[in-house]
């Protein structure tokens, strides 16, 4: 049976993959998540500066506890390319136990 959890998913976009991959791994480093999915192929369409804006862009899916997001926002302001980034932390309202211990132990001794 799933159980309750203190997990989250936050949500980002990326211009490119590379960029997806340089920014999950210093996350990854400074145990501030267990994971990051890249999904390449999105596409985003807002406004910005007045203007509509269309643009390619990789979504970045990142596993991790919510009593890591204010780190995380922390570390966007150095490391995410975006001057404005996508932060949207998702709670995770179940999940299967072992995959939420295995968050829960790769975030533990966070270096940021």
């Amino acid at each position: 049976m799933p159980q309750q959890t203190h997990a989250v998913v936050v949500l980002t976009t990326v211009a490119t993959a590379d960029e997806g991959i340089a920014l999950v791994r210093a996350l990854l480093d400074r145990r501030l998540v267990a994971c990051g999915t890249l999904l390449p192929g999105g596409r985003s369409l807002y406004r910005w500066e007045g203007k509509i804006a269309d643009e390619e862009e990789v979504v970045v899916l990142l596993k991790t506890r919510a009593s890591r997001v204010d780190s995380i926002a922390d570390a966007f302001r150095e490391l995410h390319p975006y001057k404005v980034p996508e932060l949207l932390a998702l709670p995770v309202a179940a999940g299967a136990e072992k995959y939420l211990g295995w968050i829960a132990s790769e975030t533990t001794l966070a270096l940021a």
